[in-house]
C-alpha cells in the first residue's frame, strides 16, 4: 500500500491520482449494447432467446421455459442446508425491519384560506432486479434489492439472473423465495436489461431496474435510463477506515481486505494520526495476506489503489473523508459518536471497533447498495424511497383562489404566458377575463 501524509506538499496531487476513477467508455461494448437493446425492443422474445443461447449457452424453445416458478424457488429453499436457510431468514428479517422504518405516509393540510395542499405517496407498479448468476452466488443482493421494494408496496417484482450453461445457484433462488420475488427469469446481460426496460411477449416491462452487473449490464442500464428508472451506475467498491490506534491491527487489516478482495479496482484506505499504528497494520497485512483465498486480487488492489494516510489528527482524517465521500466509512475509534456530527458524506457509516463493514453487507439491516465514486455527496443508499413516487396535491377553495389566482396572473403575464394568466383570472370573483 502507498504511504501518504497530509502534511506533504504534494499530498493533494498524490491523493487525486490515487482516488481518481473514471471508467473508460469502451466503444465496442457501447455499440454491442446499443444493438442488443434495439434488437430486443424490436423482436422481443425471439431476440432474448438468441442472445441467451449465444452468450450464456442456454438453449430454450421459448422464454417461458426460462422462467423459474415460485414452486421451483421454494424447492431450492428446501434443498439448501439448515445453516444457510436460517442465516438467510435472519438477514431478511433484519433487512425488512430496518426498511420498515423508512416508510413515509402521504400527508395533507389546509392553509388559512381553506386550500388543501399535500403529497400522495404510492409504490411503483413494477420493479426489476438484476442479480449476477452462474457459479457466483449473491443471495445478499437479492435480499437487499427485493425487500425494500416489497416493503414499499411494489405489487410485482421481476428478477433476472443469468444461468450460464444452465447453472443456477440454489442460494439465489432461496433468497428470492424468502424475499417474495414474484417472477424469476434465467436471462442475463444487456438483453435482460432490455427486456425489463421495453418488455417482451413474456417478460413484463418494469418501472425501475436495480441491481449490480458487469460492464454490459451497467452500460445497458445507463442507456435505458429515462425510459425506466435505475438505482445507480456503480463504480468499484470502496472502504475508508479512520483509526485512533485503539483497534486490533489484525481487525483493521482484514477490514481492508474485505473490500480489496472484490476486484483489483476496489479501493481500501486507512487514515490515522499515529505512524506506529500504521506500521502495525502493515505488519498485520504482511502476516495475514498469504492466508487469504483471494490473495492475488487483494495484493493487486492494495498495491494499485490502496493507501495508508498519516493525518494531523482525527479532525483532519474526518475532513479528508468528507472530501472523498466514501461508499463505506468505518469510524474505528474509541468514541465514534463524538466524530459522527463532523461526517458529511458517506454511503454507510460503521461505528466502533466491533462494527466491521461486512456486517452491513449481509445482516445488520441497512442496505448494502451504496453510492460509490464520491456520489455519496448527492446520493443515498438504496431504500424504500427508491421504490415509491410522490404526487403533489393541490385543491383550492373559492376563497383561496382569489389570492392565489391574482398572484399567478401577475407572474404569468410577466412571463408573457397569457393563457396561464387568463386561466387563473377566470376563477376570480367578479373579475372579467381580459387579454
Amino acid at each position: 500500500m502507498q504511504r501518504l501524509d497530509t502534511r506533504q506538499a504534494d499530498f493533494d496531487a498524490r491523493l487525486d491520482a490515487l482516488t481518481a476513477w473514471q471508467e473508460e467508455l469502451d466503444q465496442s461494448v457501447n455499440d454491442t449494447v446499443t444493438a442488443v437493446l434495439a434488437d430486443v425492443a424490436s423482436r422481443g422474445d425471439a431476440a432474448v432467446l438468441e442472445y441467451t443461447a449465444r452468450f450464456d449457452r442456454l438453449h430454450a424453445a421459448s422464454v417461458a421455459e426460462l422462467e423459474v416458478s415460485q414452486q421451483q424457488q421454494a424447492a431450492a429453499l428446501a434443498r439448501i442446508d439448515r445453516e444457510h436457510r436460517e442465516a438467510l431468514e435472519y438477514a431478511a428479517q433484519r433487512v425488512r425491519s430496518y426498511h420498515e422504518h423508512q416508510i413515509q405516509p402521504s400527508w395533507q393540510y389546509r392553509d388559512d384560506a381553506g386550500n388543501l395542499l399535500g403529497q400522495q405517496i404510492r409504490p411503483l407498479a413494477t420493479a426489476g432486479i438484476y442479480v449476477p448468476g452462474g457459479k457466483a452466488s449473491y443471495p445478499s443482493s437479492v435480499l437487499m434489492n427485493a425487500i425494500p421494494a416489497k416493503v414499499a408496496g411494489v405489487p410485482e417484482i421481476i428478477m433476472v439472473v443469468p444461468a450460464p450453461d444452465g447453472e443456477l445457484n440454489d442460494l439465489v433462488l432461496a433468497a428470492a423465495s424468502i424475499a417474495g420475488v414474484d417472477r424469476v427469469f434465467t436471462v442475463g446481460g444487456a438483453q435482460a436489461v432490455a427486456a425489463l426496460a421495453y418488455g417482451t411477449q413474456t417478460i413484463p416491462a418494469v418501472d425501475k431496474i436495480v441491481g449490480p452487473g458487469n460492464i454490459y449490464v451497467a452500460t445497458a442500464k445507463r442507456q435505458v435510463f429515462g425510459r425506466v428508472g435505475i438505482d445507480m451506475i456503480a463504480g468499484p467498491s470502496e472502504i475508508l477506515v479512520i483509526c485512533d490506534g485503539s483497534t486490533d491491527p489484525d481487525w483493521v487489516a482484514m477490514d481492508l481486505f474485505s473490500q480489496a478482495e472484490h476486484d483489483e479496482n476496489a479501493q481500501s484506505l486507512l487514515l490515522c494520526p499515529e505512524q506506529k499504528y500504521l506500521d502495525a497494520v502493515q505488519a498485520s497485512i504482511d502476516k495475514l495476506l498469504p492466508q487469504m483465498e483471494r490473495a492475488a486480487i487483494i495484493r493487486s488492489s492494495l498495491a494499485g489503489r490502496g493507501a495508508m494516510i498519516l493525518t494531523r489528527d482525527l479532525d483532519d482524517a474526518v475532513a479528508l473523508s468528507n472530501r472523498l465521500a466514501p461508499e463505506h466509512l468505518e469510524l474505528s475509534v474509541a468514541d465514534p459518536e463524538a466524530l459522527l456530527p463532523q461526517v458529511q458524506h458517506a454511503g454507510a457509516i460503521f461505528m466502533g471497533a466491533y462494527t466491521s463493514e461486512s456486517l452491513g453487507d449481509y445482516c445488520a439491516g441497512p442496505n448494502h447498495v451504496l453510492p460509490t465514486s464520491r456520489s455519496a455527496r448527492f446520493s443515498s443508499p438504496l431504500g424504500v424511497y427508491d421504490f415509491q413516487k410522490r404526487s403533489s396535491l393541490i385543491m383550492c377553495s373559492e376563497q383561496g383562489v382569489q389570492e392565489l389566482g391574482a398572484v399567478a396572473s401577475v407572474l404569468a403575464r410577466g412571463e408573457s404566458l397569457t393563457a396561464h394568466a387568463r386561466s387563473a383570472e377566470m376563477r376570480l370573483s367578479g373579475a372579467k377575463s381580459t387579454s
